[in-house]
């Protein structure tokens, strides 16, 4: 029986970047668990700084931060160093406000320039799915 890699990303590295302390130190446990070295901002001006200052494997944003938008930006600034790099947005917009992101194509990402956006609600599991559907083993 072939035993399953409980840290199949040893070796890559995580952005993750949200205002949301306590939603950082659990994210952060998630991605660590399966294996990412991951380093974490709390702003957009955090975000932006983690970006420059080394290569990673994947991005993850909170969508709003200081601005409604914080997200989105990182999002492309990310995209634009690294177009490779798959990212994923995080938020909590559809409890807070009622706007739906669950009609989220790909004909949106062209603006969006997030591989995909997921709400703050994700299981570990389904964390897990999507970053394996955009960075396969």
């Amino acid at each position: 029986m072939m035993q399953e890699n409980k840290m199949p990303y040893a070796g890559k590295k995580a952005i993750l970047v949200d205002d949301d302390h306590d939603f950082v130190d659990i994210f952060k446990i998630y991605l660590e668990n399966m294996g990412f070295s991951v380093n974490t901002g709390y702003s957009h001006e955090e975000g932006e700084k983690l970006i420059f200052e080394e290569k990673y494997d994947i991005a993850v944003f909170d969508l709003m931060m200081e601005k409604a938008d914080s997200g989105f930006v990182l999002s492309y600034v990310s995209k634009k160093k690294n177009p490779d790099v798959p990212v994923l947005v995080i938020t909590s917009v559809t409890a807070s406000t009622g706007l739906r992101f669950d009609n989220y194509n790909k004909e949106k990402c062209v603006w969006v320039k997030a591989d995909e956006i997921l709400d703050k609600n994700v299981r570990p599991e389904q964390l897990r799915w999507v970053i394996e559907k955009h960075l396969p083993l």
